[in-house]
């Protein structure tokens, strides 16, 4: 499935991770552009259904960027976003999309090289794990070891 260009969606806490977005921009860095980018006023707010919700929607890949631990502007957003994406990877595993699809990063507002580094990074680890599950524009990969029943015929018959 060469073809097969991930939807990503990144959730980032507005006074730390989107200003680093903004700053890998300025600074001219490349990352891919298949990342969508969502301000939040704080990561904290990213929400369990939030989270699933954006698999719903066609993502194939979705993680958040807060600010670092200790340092929210918020007092504890981080903290709180942390154990969300921990509860809603848990339920991506159980449901069989894969918990693998969700992930939590930490950064300050002066950590553009590392927003790009972590987009780069994210993309790579989901066109290995492929389309997810419920993305409806590519066909579900063909289940090893199980042979093609649909199209067969013995000699003799239909003729």
């Amino acid at each position: 499935m060469q073809d097969f260009e991930p939807k990503i969606v990144a959730f980032c806490c507005y006074y730390c991770a989107y200003s680093a977005a903004d700053l890998a921009g300025s600074l001219r860095l490349q990352y891919p552009a298949n990342i969508r980018v969502i301000e939040m006023p704080c990561s904290g707010k990213t929400d369990v259904r939030v989270l699933l919700e954006a698999f719903e929607k066609g993502a194939d890949g979705v993680y958040v960027l807060g600010c670092m631990e200790g340092d929210c502007h918020f007092l504890k957003g981080n903290y709180r976003a942390k154990r969300r994406v921990k509860q809603a990877k848990k339920i991506l595993d159980e449901i069989g999309i894969g918990g693998e699809r969700l992930e939590m990063y930490n950064l300050s507002a002066a950590m553009g090289p590392r927003f790009a580094e972590i987009a780069q990074e994210f993309t790579e680890r989901i066109k290995k794990l492929g389309p997810s599950p419920l993305n409806k524009n590519y066909p579900p990969p063909p289940k090893e070891g199980k042979g093609h029943k649909g199209n067969s015929t013995k000699a003799g018959e239909g003729e």
